[in-house]
């Protein structure tokens, strides 16, 4: 009631479902919050993107990536137009550490790199010139797998491009699990792998 004495229209909400002397009976009021939370998880199903849900037209889901933000740092690299950070999960970088790459021996199964992608942009912070990441572009991923991907020195490839203004990674539909195989095979007696294991 406002302040000349006359009732308020308002939508019906959770809270006036309990109000006193509301109309709904208990099972009224029952059916109508269920359906009031379906239609709250329903809604955000259709917002919210589960990248992890992906997969490449070559067969490689994303969701083997799972916890790639926090996966340890390879290397990094650059072009004219691209900021590289690779980094690898915990089976490829034990093998790192134990010098498989620098002795030409091939990498276990099992190991994983990414490498993300952005468009740089010069730093307007830094007191000096600097670029650094702006809009996330792709993620590239490699994984080793021997039965999987036999005709491709045994890792199986992948892109994952994001689209900042959507908010979402959909499967490069260019991307077979081969696709990356032909710039590799020039690193075939490192196992395909371009990027070393930095000394930090």
């Amino acid at each position: 009631m406002n302040s000349s004495g006359r009732n308020l229209p308002h939508a019906l909400s959770l809270a006036t479902l309990f109000e006193k002397g509301s109309p709904l009976n208990r099972k009224s009021k029952l059916i109508a919050i269920v359906t009031t939370a379906f239609v709250v998880l329903v809604v955000t199903a259709l917002f919210a993107q589960d990248k992890y849900s992906l997969k490449s037209p070559g067969g490689i889901a994303f969701s083997d990536f799972r916890g790639y933000e926090d996966w340890a740092l390879v290397s990094s690299a650059r072009t004219d137009e691209v900021l590289k950070v690779i980094v690898a999960n915990p089976t490829m970088i034990n093998a790192y550490k134990a010098g498989a790459a620098g002795r030409g021996q091939p990498f276990p199964d099992g190991s994983m790199i990414v490498k993300l992608q952005w468009k740089p942009k010069k730093s307007t912070e830094a007191p000096f010139a600097v670029d650094v990441p702006d809009a996330f572009s792709q993620a590239f991923v490699m994984e080793k797998d021997s039965k999987r991907f036999p005709k491709s020195g045994g890792w199986g490839y992948a892109v994952f491009n994001y689209e900042a203004a959507s908010d979402k990674f959909t499967a490069d539909p260019n991307s077979l699990s081969d696709c990356g195989q032909t710039c590799h095979v020039a690193v075939k007696g490192k196992d395909y792998i371009f990027h070393p294991y930095q000394k930090r």
